[in-house]
């Protein structure tokens, strides 16, 4: 199982390049696009809400839930 960052699509969606979410959520590029590539192990509520509300979405349209598919790694 995996949580898989939509957040590029979502952005996309709304013409909002990495820059102008940055500056709108109040953190910086470098972690704004560790969050959008996936680099990360965690976020924050505080973000994840800034970054919902600079993009008008819900948390599930930027995190979605990967069922893992039963085979052993």
């Amino acid at each position: 199982m995996a949580i898989v960052l939509r957040l590029d699509r979502v952005m996309a969606d709304r013409k909002m390049s990495l820059n102008q979410l940055a500056e709108l959520v109040g953190i910086s590029n470098v972690n704004l696009s560790n969050i959008k590539t996936g680099k990360i192990c965690a976020i924050r509520f505080s973000t994840l809400n800034g970054i919902c509300k600079a993009l008008d979405c819900q948390p599930g349209d930027i995190l979605e839930y990967i069922e893992d598919d039963g085979s052993e790694e």
